[in-house]
């Protein structure tokens, strides 16, 4: 990883010296984002009546074990797969939320990626989903630390060899659906490994994010947003990358298969239409759409959620590449 260039390091030192205790907190606090609250699965394909499902554990690239379900289609295994992930802090299920806290500290909403799965499997879709490393049940890596995809792509990297050598999955016609941190990530193994995703029919990208954006509005929000070095200086000393590193700006223009991007307009959370257009713009993509969420402010309410409660707005761009 690289270092902070030395004009930002000098600043975020000179910050040291004149912070408040209580900004220093908040600082410190806004650099702990990358050390992932863990969400327990809250549901199963149980929950929403889809019977056809198996527990799977997958290794990443680099060996880190990802615990997994895959779901059938209704009716019984159809030649089509899309593999699903998510964003920090969730998990394969969603996230928790309504349970109250640490979760609500977040944002006290529930957010259910099964029910997402269900819509998937209901139009003919056989369905792979996981946890990615630090997150939900799969296994501890990097010290607990999130990258933001700079050290998730393996896990991209491992599900897909993973199917590429399973003796069903590897005939199946495949579409990805990687979202937020999860999307940061496919990015970046795509950008690493083109050819293990050549073959890929097209992808559905909500939610995908610059790091840089989420602390410039989080910082705003909390009174300390003069303070961009210090927070890059907290990220380093974790053991973790500076802010300008954990974007997807950066491997965008290596993505070429069709993608529908998701974002919610106006993210309280974030900087966009800004951040989100720039992405898509950069994209190497021929082929692809931007959906924007608009009448919120809310990501997490209302953005990841969008799927679960308008699959007529997603399910036809998927359909149109891999029917």
């Amino acid at each position: 990883m690289s270092r902070m260039p030395q004009a930002r390091l000098e600043k975020a030192l000179e910050q040291l010296k004149t912070i408040s205790e209580s900004d220093h907190a908040k600082v410190k606090g806004l650099a702990e984002i990358v050390r992932p609250l863990r969400s327990f699965l809250h549901k199963t394909p149980d929950d929403h009546g889809m019977t056809g499902w198996t527990d799977v554990i997958i290794p990443s690239e680099d060996g880190t074990p990802l615990e997994g379900w895959y779901i059938t289609a209704k009716g019984g295994e159809s030649d089509k797969l899309i593999i699903f992930n998510h964003a920090l802090p969730m998990c394969r299920s969603g996230f928790p939320g309504h349970f109250g806290a640490p979760w609500s500290n977040y944002d006290a909403v529930e957010i259910d990626f099964v029910l997402q799965y269900k819509h998937l499997t209901d139009a003919g879709y056989n369905v792979l989903t996981y946890d990615i490393r630090n997150h939900g049940n799969s296994a501890a890596a990097n010290g607990g630390l999130s990258g933001i995809g700079q050290w998730e792509w393996r896990d991209c990297v491992g599900v897909k060899r993973w199917v590429d050598a399973h003796p069903r999955l590897s005939k199946m016609k495949v579409g990805l659906y990687s979202q937020c941190m999860g999307g940061n990530s496919q990015y970046h193994a795509i950008h690493r490994h083109p050819e293990l995703f050549a073959n890929v029919a097209c992808m559905v990208s909500p939610m995908v994010v610059s790091m840089a954006a989420i602390y410039d509005a989080f910082s705003s929000l909390q009174g300390v947003s003069q303070y961009q070095e210090l927070i890059d200086l907290e990220l380093m000393k974790m053991g973790g990358f500076v802010a300008a590193e954990m974007t997807p700006h950066l491997w965008a223009s290596s993505v070429t298969m069709p993608v529908l991007m998701v974002q919610v307009h106006d993210d309280e959370w974030t900087r966009n239409p800004e951040d989100g257009q720039k992405t898509f713009d950069l994209l190497g993509s021929e082929d692809k759409e931007l959906l924007w969420i608009r009448d919120t402010t809310k990501r997490f309410r209302d953005g990841y959620n969008h799927f679960g409660r308008y699959p007529e707005q997603i399910l036809p761009f998927i359909d149109k590449y891999m029917k």
